[in-house]
Formats: structure tokens, C-alpha cells, sequence
């Protein structure tokens, strides 16, 4: 239906093209080669740009306020990163990582944590103004939090359901896209699928997406996506897999297989789609290194003080470790320790063996246990194989998300993904290695996201939709950040607008804050 409509809207423009050329525009974008996000076949045209709008595609004739000359470079529509942790985008509005990798759009609440609030974080966005669109779930661990309080290792009462309930539909009406669940975290980890299918129940009534970190993206990968079809099933909704991977070595090898099962469930009905990051490495916090029973109800240190629990806690990380064919935690690199930062960029070992004088394992698991008890730090975890990343990225229903927040320059050790996952998928997948066609990769970046999450006037080069626009030199676009060194822009990506406006120009950031607040509002069945 938007293809369709933007077909027409085009047709007409066409036909009052000569009427238009003598239009003045507010930008003009000349002698680029379009890739319009559909897929199609790259072409050489103009846009004008009137009220922060598309207005016309095409020969242009016409003056505008300001002009850019796109010779050489690819236009596209700006990139829209469906997974993002950009929660405290209203207290970081410059977001200046995303807007210089193409991203002009973010969706926030990922993983079951989001702003408790919907209504309010986007008030507080239109209110501080920031530089990119953002739209958001709503956290299933944010609800379950609100409705239970600290004791989550347990089904809610059907009163606290009931709550539940009414807080997913009340951010659903305040303009969430759907719910994010993520369960391997405190509290969704002791969820049942029933509660899930109850709340996706919410969403689905709005047309609202549910998205989930799964359970397991290991060795029982096939359990955890059994459990999304059947949500997506009860729940009559659609489901994204979040940043879809194999994650350990002992399970590698297997995303034909998982893409075979997706395909199955979509063949049956369902309207699965996924997400990924192009690294082997992910990067979640230190605590999850820490069985979940540890950590439940707030009582961590109480039980690391006893000592036949401590020992517990201890041979239960050890069994995990052995079970994933690891025997130490030299995978795992300290990425952000606030109370000790000289340890940020040093594996588990190193760390260890920096601060209590040795890297046995022993040592090494009291160290993660005295993170965990000091407020935690963020990890960055090395164990994807290249081969699964490029087959699940090979996959129509691939989308790109950077898995990333708002970075502070300078600070920690961060995954190189929230500077440069947009990018590198242009230089190394399309360029380099040719793993997508340029067409390809920038669908997944614009179309495929606007329609999965319902963005409307968005993800394509179209008469009337947003002027959100990227425009980059092929030959040169990098990501430039590496695990080591992660504070590096990517480069080669010369201009972006967003609605219109000049958020990158000649490759650096010009402060600028035209972001919108993005509200899905479908009026309840």
C-alpha cells in the first residue's frame, strides 16, 4: 500500500513537473545516483526538498536556499536502526555517533528496558529537542517491575497481570511501536510464555510489533525460537527476533538451520522478522556472566557474604563456562567500570591478574563477583563466527541495528558497533566483500525498517515522505572504531539531513536538533 501510494503521489508530481520547475525549494540535491531503499536498481536524479518534505524527484530546473552537489556520492533515505539502548536520548539529544554514521532514525526501549513513561519521553524529546527521529517500545521489564516490585521469580497475581496489562496498553496509547521483552535479564528471565502472550495480546490489539532478546541465542536457540512463534501465534502479532546470532562456539554453525526454521514459521503464517550488528562480538553488562538466581530480589551481596551460597554461585559459573567449551573468561573484555576504570579494555584474565595478582579461575570469578557487587561494568564479549554473521546477514528479512546507546566521547572501552555499524555494512559487506548488493543493504537499512515498525513517511525516496536523507562517497565510506580503539567517527558519509534539515555537513556534525518524536498511534480494535 505505501509503494502504491508512492507511486501515485510520483505520477502526479510528474505530471505538474513543468509547473514545478519554477518552484523555489528550500534544497536541492543534484546529480546523485539514487538507491530509493525499495531494492530497486540505482538511477540518476535530483530531489527538492520543500518544508522538510521530498517534493520532488527527478530533472530539477529549479532555485533552492541551499544546494548540494551529490556528484560521485550514493543518496539514499536515512538509515533507520531499529535496535538501539539510546533510552537517555532526551538527556544526550546530540546522539552525534548515530547522526555521523547515516543513522536519521532510532528505535529505543529494546531488550525490555525502556523509558516507564512513554507520554513523558517524548515530551521531554520534542521539549530538549534532539538530532535524529526516535520512536519506542515499551520494556516488558519495565511493566513487570512496576506491577511486582522486587520479588520476580515467580508468576504475577492476575491482579498484578491485570497491571500489567493496563500499563502496556497505556504506552500503546501514548504512541509506543510495540513491546520489547528481554529474557535473559532480571526480571524478564523468570517470565512465562503465558505472561508474554497475555501483554504481546495488548499490543497486538494497537498493531504494535513485539520484539524480544530471546532466551538463548546458544545451545537451545531452537527452544527460544519455538517460544517466539508461539507468542507471535496466540498473540496474532509480529515478532522481531532481536540482533539475531550463535552466540559461543559450541553452537556455531547452525544459522542455516535457524533461518530454515524462521522461514518455516513465516511459511506457516507468522510474520517473523530479525535484527543484527555486523561484529563477532555482543556487549551486554558483566552481571550477566552471574547466574540469574544470584542476582534476584536485590540480595547479591547478602548472598555472596554466605559462604555455602558464594560456593554455589561460584560452581554454577563454572558448569556455564564448561557447558559453552570455555574453561576461563578471556572472551569477556571489561568495557566501562566506573569504580575501577583502569581495568576498562583488559580481558576478565588480564584484569584478574592486574588486580588480585593472578589469573586462575578462581580469581578471575571473585573479580567479576566484586564487579557485579560494585555496581557493575559493560562487557564486550567475543564469541560469533564470521560465517554465521554473514549467512544471517545474507537473509531478505535481515534488518541492521547497532545494538547501541548514545556514546560519550572518550569514555571507556565500548563495543565499536555505536560508532560505526551502519557503516561498516557498507564498506566491508557490500564494498569489500560483496556479501550484499548496495540496493540490498540499504533496504534493510530503510523500507524493510520503516514497514516492519510502521514509521510512516519514511524509509524512501518518495515525493511527500520526510526529507531524511543520506549522502555518502562509496569509495570511502568506513568505520573507522575497533574493539581497541572504539572512539573513531565513521568517515565518508559527507551529508545528512534530517527532516530536512543539515545534521552532518562535509563530513562533520553541525549541532543541529530537527529529530521528531515518532508516535505509533492505531486506535485500539
Amino acid at each position: 500500500m505505501k509503494r502504491t501510494a508512492c507511486l501515485i503521489f510520483s505520477l502526479a508530481v510528474v505530471l505538474l513537473a513543468a509547473q514545478a520547475q519554477s518552484a523555489a525549494y528550500d534544497l536541492i540535491v543534484r546529480h546523485g545516483r539514487l538507491v530509493d531503499g525499495t531494492g530497486n536498481p540505482a538511477f540518476f536524479a535530483d530531489i527538492g526538498v520543500t518544508k522538510g518534505r521530498i517534493a520532488a524527484i527527478g530533472r530539477i530546473s529549479g532555485k533552492a536556499k541551499r544546494e548540494v552537489d551529490a556528484t560521485g556520492m550514493i543518496v539514499t533515505p536515512g538509515f533507520i536502526d531499529v535496535h538501539t539502548h539510546a533510552d537517555d536520548i532526551a538527556e544526550m539529544p546530540q546522539a552525534e555517533n548515530f547522526a555521523r554514521m547515516g543513522v536519521t532514525t532510532i528505535v529505543v526501549g529494546n531488550c525490555g528496558t525502556s523509558a516507564a513513561d512513554i507520554g513523558k519521553l517524548f515530551r521531554d524529546i520534542e521539549a530538549r529537542k534532539v538530532s535524529v527521529n526516535v520512536a519506542s517500545l515499551i520494556g516488558h521489564g519495565e511493566v513487570r517491575a512496576k506491577a511486582m516490585g522486587g520479588s520476580f521469580d515467580r508468576a504475577p497475581t492476575p491482579e498484578e497481570l491485570a497491571t500489567m496489562k493496563s500499563l502496556v496498553a497505556q504506552a500503546m496509547q501514548d504512541g509506543a511501536v510495540g513491546m520489547s521483552t528481554g529474557l535473559i535479564y532480571l526480571p524478564g528471565t523468570f517470565a512465562k510464555t503465558d505472561e508474554i502472550v497475555e501483554l504481546a495480546k495488548v499490543v497486538s490489539d494497537y498493531d504494535g510489533i513485539y520484539t524480544t532478546h530471546m532466551r538463548d541465542e546458544g545451545r537451545n536457540i531452537f527452544a527460544s525460537l519455538d517460544e517466539v512463534f508461539r507468542i507471535a501465534r496466540e498473540a496474532n502479532i509480529r515478532a522481531e527476533i532481536s540482533h539475531i546470532k550463535l552466540s559461543g562456539n559450541a553452537s556455531w554453525g547452525q544459522a542455516g538451520k535457524v533461518l530454515a526454521a524462521i522461514e518455516q514459521a513465516r511459511a506457516e503464517g507468522l510474520d517473523i522478522t530479525q535484527d543484527e550488528y555486523v561484529y563477532t562480538a555482543s556487549s551486554t553488562g558483566i552481571s550477566q556472566l552471574v547466574p540469574d538466581s544470584a542476582r534476584e530480589g536485590g540480595k547479591f551481596q547478602e548472598r555472596i557474604a554466605d559462604p555455602h551460597q558464594k560456593s554455589a554461585i561460584v560452581a554454577q559459573m563454572k558448569s556455564n563456562l564448561a557447558a559453552n567449551g570455555r574453561t576461563n573468561y578471556e572472551y569477556a573484555v571489561i568495557a566501562d567500570y566506573q569504580t575501577d576504570p583502569g581495568l576498562n579494555g583488559l580481558t576478565i584474565p588480564e584484569a584478574s591478574k592486574a588486580k588480585r595478582g593472578s589469573d586462575s579461575l578462581d580469581d578471575q570469578i571473585e573479580l567479576i563477583l566484586e564487579i557485579v557487587a560494585h555496581h557493575g561494568a559493560q562487557g564486550v564479549f567475543h564469541g560469533i563466527s564470521e560465517d554465521d554473521l554473514q549467512q544471517f546477514l545474507r537473509d531478505p528479512n535481515t534488518m541492521i541495528g547497532s545494538d547501541s546507546g548514545v556514546r560519550e566521547f572518550g569514555k571507556g572501552v565500548p563495543h565499536p558497533r555505536g560508532y560505526g555499524n551502519s557503516a561498516r555494512v557498507l564498506a566491508r559487506y557490500v564494498r569489500e566483500l560483496k556479501v550484499l548488493r548496495l540496493e540490498d543493504a540499504i533496504r534493510r537499512m530503510t523500507t524493510l525498517p520503516a514497514e516492519t515498525f510502521r514509521l510512516r513517511d519514511r524509509g524512501e525516496l518518495c515525493p511527500g515522505n520526510w526529507a531524511d536523507l543520506v549522502i555518502f562517497d562509496p569509495a570511502k565510506i568506513q568505520d573507522n572504531a575497533t574493539y581497541q580503539a572504539p572512539h573513531h567517527y565513521a568517515t565518508g558519509i559527507q551529508f545528512v539531513f534530517v527532516n530536512g534539515v543539515e545534521v552532518v555537513k562535509d563530513g562533520e556534525y553541525t549541532g543541529a536538533r530537527p529529530g521528531m518524536a515518532l508516535r505509533h498511534l492505531t486506535p485500539k480494535k
